[in-house]
């Protein structure tokens, strides 16, 4: 399983220094997971390696990764990924890995992502992708990161 600080390390080509200018834009992801997934009417369980990914899509900007953190089916915090805010390199990627054996997250787990940036940036890529398998299968698929934005009746 990842620890704490392990993103620094294991990505250290892909960051860069966190800009000195304010951060002025920012936004949330929301990533549905399943490190889990029942089948067979609750009867059988299947268990899924988790790899979390988040990209850069900016060609010259640097992205700031404010709080990567990791969520249980009843929503409880189950992992912080960031000790403190890190920078991505344009068009670079890092990722966040939950082997198979870790089943914490269960069958509704979730990443929050928070980002930001110094000034107008494309909006970052985020998804997860699940690998595992039944028996014979394989399975693999992927969930993309949604956006949060705040819905009013306005």
């Amino acid at each position: 399983m990842a620890q704490s600080g392990s993103i620094e390390q294991g990505f250290a080509s892909s960051l860069t220094a966190v800009p000195a200018e304010n951060l002025v834009v920012s936004g949330s992801f929301y990533v549905p997971v399943y490190s889990s997934v029942s089948m067979s009417q609750g009867r059988l369980r299947a268990d899924f390696s988790v790899t979390l990914s988040v990209h850069n899509t900016s060609e010259t900007k640097p992205l700031v990764l404010k709080r990567i953190a990791y969520f249980d089916t009843e929503g409880k915090p189950v992992e912080s990924y960031l000790k403190a805010p890190i920078a991505l390199k344009p068009f670079a990627t890092i990722e966040v890995f939950i082997p198979t054996s870790d089943v914490r997250g269960g069958t509704g787990a979730n990443f929050v992502v928070d980002w930001a940036a110094a000034g107008e940036i494309a909006e970052p890529a985020v998804e997860a992708l699940m690998v595992g398998s039944v028996g014979p299968g394989h399975y693999a698929f992927i969930s993309q990161g949604r956006p949060i934005r705040i819905v009013s009746k306005n």
